[in-house]
């Protein structure tokens, strides 16, 4: 059952008096409620967007766009379930024989259709992204004879030998299609747009330089090798944005490919007119005897656009290495137990209740109870706590976890896509695929502008050949409702954000803060609500020893070097931090006898003869600890410490309190984050009360401790349900799926690689306190963005009503293609100047 959240065209009571009925008809619609007027809530069991569009639709009202979709219970609904629901499933994208190697709209436009070869999509121009090829099927070969090859594990026929697994041969990671195409593109675009510019703009800017150019050939001469380059850019590599622009027209949804594609189109059109029928138009418009002409800002404009998208590309090729990364931790291999011979099959041919057996250093294949045995499981990928867990026989395991120590033999109760490393995998990818492009600023204000300047062209046109009582009257219409375009086509629009976002994450680098796109950072300006993963964000995610503590005769150094004695056959975190603690007081440790590590409790080794046990409170008995030393524990661990003891014989000699350090910069980053308005939660796998304590201390709004990867996805999918911009710090495997579905993902780079490549933020040194300054990065880039899109439209829009000639009947003034090309110069060279300026803040 389904719950949807729908942006519609309903805008009052009576729209929904008008709708009640049809949904109320709809077997399929469970419950439903109007907000705020627009907005449709709806519980349903069988209809997508698309079924509740056709449904409001007979009321003459349409479903503008979905702005979430969540699972619910069925159970919170039963009153509400007066009739039968048909039996529909739900139609998802899956990747089948028909489909594998064909190409999608990531948006979804069309739903599911697919397409046969790459391109851009038809409704809104993103390009199109390819369905993954089917997997290779794993074989198995006998190691004596290779020749033999059969679909399943077993023996050989012929010598029964084992079989060997034979994994098929991974192919090279597959390359972006469209990074590839557009990449090559615009290093044609180089070879032909660095020539037409010179010619243009040298001579303009250096007069010296024009007359020499004038005394080796005419203007029409250098004017019609500006045409010759110009052609393969409008043609050949600038022609996806025609196409795109063309779609912009046909579907009315005018955006930046609308304005891009007029401005190309009429600048191209108008300069190859003028270039071969100069004869037309009066000498008003000439200047060196030919017309001039926009071949330069046709170039220009397709140039910068393609670096623009070529950023986003790229940006994009990296969104399915996080799931590729993923994937590398699931084995591809495991030991099953199978006619009492142990057995080395593919992860993807074992079966339900099959018995597998891991091994000390292997990674759990499969998720299901230990039968036999025990482990020390790393379970960093699933909860993002540094202290491994040590189970035991009923504990259960996870897909992902690494056995440091120990060996099992466990049951496989979820295998293929129903371990937890898959539906993490899964979460990633659907979340990764849910969310759409923030419509651009330059987008927005092209929805109203293009209309607008169309419309003041087209009165161009009609004023003057209609009222204009002078000769040439069709001339001078055509040239002014040219100039009206031309003018208002800002060739600084593809250059204002690429050069601020350039020298933004420029800056943002000298701080160890990396951002993939201009999404990220204006999505940084945005941010309401920051959850932040407590363990190596807030916390170093590095153990260590907090204190030491003696309950007997012995110094409290004599009590840790012991422990190190004992622990320094382990490589348990806890013994690692206990063993690096002693060193820093003395590098020897005592010899020992007969070490023994007892699962789930901890070590115990003969030393001088006498019994030593170190390890957690299993060790102890409750009398063993008076009160003093009961209140010293508990006061440890109200700090969220983990406590070993160490025992002598039954005699408990002292205690070691061990900690995961709250970074020094955390408490300042959070209450500078509060400064700004933020929201602060925080999110963590470890337990209540070290949650507590740790949200205590760096002074955090709320917190949610024991949080798996579903849980922080959830919460938040909950805050972005309350129509909240969310970012989500991490630096953990199990924050890949929350990092993917946050608005904004922000990983801490002494973290896992995953953590990264979910993100689309990385503070490379780790640095809580450079979030504050991924924020002002933010603030400050989209101020300047903003700025520049101001300059790439002032001196146009300046000059529209002059293109138009308002001022040719008080002055006789009309704009000359000169000053126009002047116009679009100082807007480029006002949104350079203003971005360089972002090399000079401070952060």
């Amino acid at each position: 059952m389904k719950e949807l959240t729908l942006d519609t065209s309903l805008s009052c009571k009576m729209c929904e008096a008008k709708v009640q009925p049809l949904l109320d008809a709809d077997p399929r619609v469970i419950d439903w409620e109007i907000i705020e007027g627009n907005i449709l809530r709806v519980v349903t069991e069988g209809a997508c967007q698309k079924c509740i569009n056709k449904i409001i639709g007979e009321a003459g009202y349409e479903v503008k766009e979905q702005i979430s979709s969540r699972d619910v219970d069925s159970k919170d609904y039963a009153d509400k379930i007066i009739h039968d629901i048909p039996k529909i499933e739900y139609e998802k994208p899956k990747i089948t024989s028909e489909n594998a190697g064909k190409y999608y709209c990531p948006m979804m436009c069309e739903g599911d259709k697919v397409y046969d070869e790459m391109g851009d999509c038809p409704v809104c121009g993103m390009p199109l992204e390819k369905i993954p090829e089917p997997k290779p099927a794993v074989k198995y070969a006998c190691p004596m004879h290779p020749d033999e090859i059969y679909d399943e594990p077993g023996d050989c026929h012929k010598c029964g030998m084992p079989l060997e697994v034979v994994m098929p041969e991974s192919s090279d990671e597959e390359e972006n299609e469209a990074y590839n195409d557009m990449l090559k593109r615009f290093k044609l675009s180089l070879i032909f747009t660095i020539p037409v510019a010179l010619i243009a703009m040298l001579g303009h800017i250096i007069p010296s330089v024009h007359h020499q150019m004038l005394a080796f050939m005419s203007q029409t001469s250098w004017n019609i090798i500006q045409f010759v380059l110009s052609i393969p850019m409008v043609f050949y590599t600038g022609w996806i944005f025609m196409k795109r622009a063309w779609s912009s027209i046909i579907t009315k949804n005018f955006n930046m490919w609308t304005l891009i594609g007029i401005g190309t189109i009429v600048a191209f059109s108008f300069s190859v007119f003028a270039l071969f029928f100069p004869s037309v138009f009066p000498d008003q418009f000439k200047s060196n005897g030919a017309v001039d002409v926009y071949f330069e800002a046709t170039c220009t404009i397709l140039l910068l656009v393609m670096l623009g998208q070529l950023m986003e590309l790229r940006a994009h090729a990296k969104t399915n290495s996080a799931l590729k990364a993923l994937l590398q931790w699931a084995p591809p291999t495991a030991t099953v137990i199978r006619g009492n011979k142990d057995v080395i099959i593919a992860v993807e041919h074992i079966e339900y209740g099959d018995k597998v057996r891991v091994k000390p250093g292997e990674k759990v294949a499969v998720d299901g109870p230990i039968l036999e045995g025990y482990g020390t499981m790393d379970a960093s990928m699933i909860t993002g706590e540094p202290i491994p867990q040590e189970v035991k026989v009923g504990d259960k395991v996870s897909s992902g976890m690494i056995n440091t120590n120990g060996s099992f033999v466990m049951s496989a109760e979820k295998v293929g896509t129903e371990t937890l490393l898959s539906k993490v995998i899964e979460m990633v990818n659907d979340a990764s695929r849910s969310r759409a492009p923030i419509q651009k600023v330059a987008d927005q204000i092209a929805k109203y502008f293009v209309p607008i300047v169309v419309s003041i062209s087209v009165l161009t046109f009609v004023a003057w050949m209609f009222f204009y009582t002078g000769e040439n009257a069709a001339v001078y219409a055509l040239v002014n409702a040219v100039a009206v375009l031309l003018i208002a086509c800002p060739c600084a629009l593809g250059l204002a954000t690429p050069m601020s976002i350039m020298v933004g994450t420029g800056k943002g680098a000298e701080y160890g803060i990396l951002v993939k796109d201009a999404e990220a950072l204006q999505l940084l300006n945005d941010v309401e609500v920051l959850m932040i993963d407590k363990t190596g964000t807030l916390t170093e995610g590095k153990p260590k020893v907090h204190q030491v503590f003696s309950f007997s005769d012995w110094e409290e150094d004599h009590v840790l070097k012991t422990a190190a004695s004992l622990d320094k056959n382990s490589d348990h975190p806890l013994a690692k931090a206990i063993v690096l603690a002693a060193k820093e007081i003395d590098d020897t440790t005592f010899d020992i006898k007969d070490y023994q590590y007892i699962i789930g409790k901890g070590a115990r080794a003969k030393l001088n003869g006498k019994l030593i046990q170190l390890g957690n409170h299993k060790f102890l008995k409750e009398s063993l600890l008076n009160d003093r030393q009961f209140s010293l524990i508990e006061e440890e661990q109200g700090k969220g410490a983990t406590v070993v003891y160490l025992l002598e014989k039954e005699e408990l000699k002292g205690a070691i309190s061990i900690i995961d350090p709250i970074k020094e910069s955390a408490i300042k980053a959070v209450h500078d984050l509060h400064k700004k308005g933020m929201e602060v939660i925080m999110l963590t796998g470890d337990n209540k009360q070290t949650a507590k304590y740790v949200a205590s201390q760096v002074g955090v709004d709320h917190f949610k401790a024991d949080c798996l990867p579903e849980d922080k996805l959830a919460l938040v999918k909950e805050y972005q349900e309350k129509g909240k911009i969310v970012a989500m710090a991490g630096d953990g495997i199990n924050d890949a799926p929350a990092l993917t579905q946050a608005n904004i993902g922000i990983a801490m780079g002494d973290g896992t690689d995953i953590a990264i490549q979910s993100a689309e933020v990385t503070l490379l040194k780790g640095d809580i306190s450079n979030l504050v300054r991924a924020f002002k990065l933010g603030e400050k880039v989209m101020k300047n963005i903003k700025e520049n899109l101001v300059f790439a439209f002032f001196y146009n829009v300046l000059g529209v009503p002059i293109a138009a000639g308002v001022l040719f009947p008080f002055f006789g003034i009309l704009l000359s293609p000169m000053l126009a090309t002047l116009a679009m110069s100082f807007s480029s060279v006002s949104v350079i100047s203003n971005a360089l300026r972002l090399r000079g803040s401070k952060l």
